[in-house]
Order: structure tokens, then sequence, then C-alpha cells
């Protein structure tokens, strides 16, 4: 029997709780496609790709083992055309498609592609609601307005109280809705944290497919012992083990470097989420109710911090993506127009902080939110990288970057190009937070309580070049103050710093 109705299932849209299976039909066909279209945009780090065509597959054949009709094109498909438009082209004409459906794509770029190419289409087309985030695609602009700056904050309290989450009535469980100041402490001295929950499987087959294609990437994969979740079962064990073993300490440490500890209590469920093989709201009522279970041991701070995270910003930054595309991805409020230095691609530096964090994101695809912020985004931002190189480098490396969750917080929170839509002021600093925060600076070649003069830490001069040269930002309340120890330097020792500054981005190559 021919299908009358292609549905198409993107490579992020992994999501078996979707209303779409909750019935078979035998006239509805589910199609799936490995392409060089996804593989090739962006240079990937080689576990991303790995871990999206493992999901990938493993989500057809769960599709399958229901009843449903699906065909899934491999990368070395010999009818993989490798473009969207085209395999939907192949497959309406060769099955006599009636009908195409396809949810709502999370990226811009495919949105634009799936609509240009439904409006010249011959047969019925219609997007549905991909059924994942707390907020709707066409409610996004019920909460966010174009061009328009939004504290973080407001929008956490009002979809806290809208879907109930550690609320007492109208108001907050405990009677205070953040407690991000207690979510900043660096790693006691001595202290171990538990062991990462990993995975190890045999990912051979899909190495010698990427390399027998050619296919550009970068960053290290051990095929042999491949640590992502990529079904839903894995990805609900890895939660549960987040639960047992990491909550009660992940909000206090959420900040913390190290150099030992790659993980941290962080829960590395951000990959399980953006494929959609979890559900952000799940995920918040299960880790609230067992925070309800354990209060004895797991502090509200804990919990607040995690819940925060998921309802709060992840919603936010995808409905700020929305609501300003196409524009977003062009914004340059600094005009920076310098390359990223290549130690980004190498870990090849003497700056111990950058070494570190660059080399475990070569290693594990991975790298939590005050690494990617703080340290690599704060040198990119002091250095005036080009906006561009940021995205291009965050979205290839993180085994979890979708370009809707990646570019604000890269173009916005990172490197404040968007001048100041996501964030309230650019998140910079000089090496005495990194210092404060981790050992990150104990081995390394700098020394970060100097600003100028041999081994001067770089984050230093560049912190007050960067300031000297964004005198707008004096207007900025929330960090006037830096600008008040600023000015209490003697002319002379300004000037000292400014040529320190001016050195090291003449030979940042070098650093």
């Amino acid at each position: 029997m021919q299908a009358k109705t292609m549905r198409l299932i993107l490579g992020d849209q992994l999501n078996l709780q979707h209303s779409w299976y909750k019935n078979i039909d035998k006239n509805i066909v589910y199609v799936m496609f490995e392409m060089r279209q996804e593989t090739d945009y962006v240079t990937h780090h080689v576990q991303k790709i790995i871990a999206f065509f493992s999901a990938m597959r493993a989500f057809a054949q769960e599709l399958e083992d229901m009843g449903h009709r699906v065909i899934y094109l491999k990368l070395d498909d010999e009818n993989n055309t490798q473009s969207l438009t085209e395999n939907l082209d192949l497959l309406t004409k060769k099955h006599s498609i009636q009908a195409f459906e396809y949810l709502h794509p999370d990226e811009y770029r495919l949105k634009q592609q799936l609509d240009g190419y439904c409006q010249d289409l011959n047969i019925d087309s219609k997007a549905f609601d991909s059924e994942h985030f707390l907020i709707a695609f066409s409610d996004i602009a019920k909460y966010f307005k174009k061009n328009t700056s939004m504290v973080m904050e407001s929008f956490y309290r009002k979809v806290r109280k809208q879907f109930k989450v550690l609320m007492d009535k109208d108001e907050p469980i405990g009677g205070q809705w953040n407690y991000d100041k207690e979510n900043r402490k660096k790693l006691p001295k001595g202290h171990v944290p538990v062991s990462p929950k990993i995975f190890k499987k045999d990912v051979t087959g899909f190495k010698k497919l990427l390399e027998k294609h050619k296919v550009k990437t970068f960053g290290e994969v051990d095929p042999d012992n491949f640590i992502w979740p990529t079904t839903r079962a894995e990805s609900l064990e890895i939660f549960q083990y987040f639960l047992e073993e990491c909550l009660e300490n992940f909000g206090s440490y959420q900040d913390a470097l190290t150099q030992e500890y790659w993980s941290v209590y962080h829960s590395r469920i951000s990959f399980s989420l953006n494929t959609k093989m979890l559900s952000p709201l799940e995920v918040i009522k299960q880790a609230q109710a067992y925070w309800e279970k354990n209060q004895d041991k797991i502090s509200l701070a804990q919990i607040e911090g995690f819940i925060r995270q998921v309802l709060g910003w992840r919603e936010f930054m995808r409905g700020l993506y929305w609501i300003n595309m196409p524009k977003y991805a062009e914004m340059n409020h600094f005009n920076h127009q310098r390359d990223l230095p290549k130690y980004f691609w190498t870990a090849e530096t003497k700056m111990n902080c950058i070494k570190q964090s660059v080399s475990q994101s070569l290693e594990y695809a991975y790298a939590h939110h005050i690494q990617r912020l703080m340290v690599t985004g704060n040198f990119m931002l002091l250095a005036g990288i080009h906006p561009d190189a940021a995205d291009a480098w965050y979205l290839g490396i993180y085994i979890d970057a979708l370009e809707w969750v990646e570019m604000p917080n890269t173009r916005g929170m990172s490197q404040y190009a968007d001048g100041g839509l996501v964030a309230s002021k650019p998140y910079i600093s000089s090496a005495n937070y990194i210092n404060k925060m981790g050992d990150y600076c104990s081995n390394c070649s700098y020394d970060p309580k100097k600003r100028t003069g041999d081994k001067a830490c770089p984050f230093n001069s560049l912190y007050w070049n960067f300031l000297e040269k964004k005198s707008e930002l004096r207007k900025n309340m929330r960090i006037r103050y830096s600008y008040s120890t600023w000015d209490r330097y003697t002319d002379e020792q300004k000037q000292a710093i400014i040529q320190q500054a001016e050195s090291y981005l003449d030979n940042i190559e070098q650093l």
C-alpha cells in the first residue's frame, strides 16, 4: 500500500511522546535523513555528528518497533541526495505522496528552507508544534518583543507561576525566587565530586562512515567507548543518576572551575533535551518531586538552581532567538573583527584556563556554562573576536549546540553583540574571577595578580583595555563600579596597561 502522507522528522526532533505517534496509521510514512547538508554547514565535533546519527537511528528503530512506517536514508545510501528538499522531492514522487507534514524546526535556516519548499509544493502541507517546549511556537510573541531587552528573572517568575513549579500558591516555596548567590562556590580543597555517569558504546561504524565520506570534523572520540546517551532510555538513566548522585551538590558548585573533574555535578542532559529525547517539563517535574522526597539532604538552593536553567534560561534563550531572527545573526554591536586564534582548535596556549577549557571541549564535546561564558567567551569578547567566529566555534564544538540556544548565549550573553537584548551587561572579568572560582591559575605560565610586565595574565590588561575602549559602558549601572576603579589609576598606570593589552593583541597567536 502506498502511503498518502509523508511526515518529516529532523535530527533534533526525537520526541517519542509527540501526539503524532499515539496511533498507528499505515497511510503515513515517517522520513529521516542523514545529510551532508547538516554535517557541513559548520565544522562539527566528531562526537556531535556521531551522537546525532546514533540517536536518529535508534529513534527510527523505536518507531518501527511501535508499528510505524519509516524511511531512513543513511549518509551512504545511494538514493540520498544529501539535500533535505531534494530528498523530500525524491520520496514524494517515488511513493506518490498526497500530503506533507513536518514539525516546526528550531533553527531559522531550516524553517526558511521548509517554509519555502512548501510554498512551491503541488500537494497539501502543514506544520505542527514540536510539543517539546513549555512555550508553544505560536505563543512566543506573547512573551517577547522584537529588538526589546528583557530581564530573564521576570520571565522566569512568570513561567514558574504559569506552570506551578516550586510554588506555594502565588508565592515561591521558601519565600525567595532565586538562590543564585548560593550557586557560586569553588570546590573546597580536597573535595572529590562524584564520578560522571557515562556509557561505553561502540561507534566504530559511525567513525568509519564519516572518514569514508570525508566529512570534516574536529575533536576526539574513542570509538570503543562512546560516553553520551543516544536513546530515551539512556537519557532517563543519566538524568536519574543526576538526581540521586549530583543534585545534592549541583547548585553550590555549578560555577566551579577545576582541572581535575570535567563534569563536576552537572547533569549533562542538554544533548538529550535539545534532541527532545527528554522533555523539559518532565525533567522539571521529576526533579521537583525528587527534591520534595529528599529535602533532608537536598537544599532548596540546589533544586532551584537546576530548575532555573531549564525552566528559565533555556526557554528565555529560545524566545529571544525566534523573536529577533534573522537580524539577530548579523548583530555586532562593538564591530569586533578579529579572527579566532588557532589554539581554540588545538588547546596549544600558555593560558591555562583556555587550555583546560578547550582541551576538555575537544575531548568530550562538552564544557559547563562558566567555562563557556567566563573563560572562552570572556576571552573572545576582551580580544575583540568577530561574533561570527564565536558562533561557528561554539556551534561546532559542543554536542548540545543548536543555533536557537547557541546563538543567543554566544552572540548575546557571551559577546554582547546584540547590545544588551539578552544580557544587561557584558560578561567580562579579569583573572581575579577565574582565580577565585577554581584552580586554573595555579598551573599557569601567567601570573593572575600581574597587570603588566613579564608573565602578566592577559585577562587583566585586556579587561581594562576593553573598558577604556568601550566608554559607552560607563552609563551601565551594573558595570560602573569597574570604571570607578579604573579612574583611580594614574595616567602612567593606564598607559602601561593599554600598551600591555595592545602587545598581547598584536601577538595573540603566541599567548
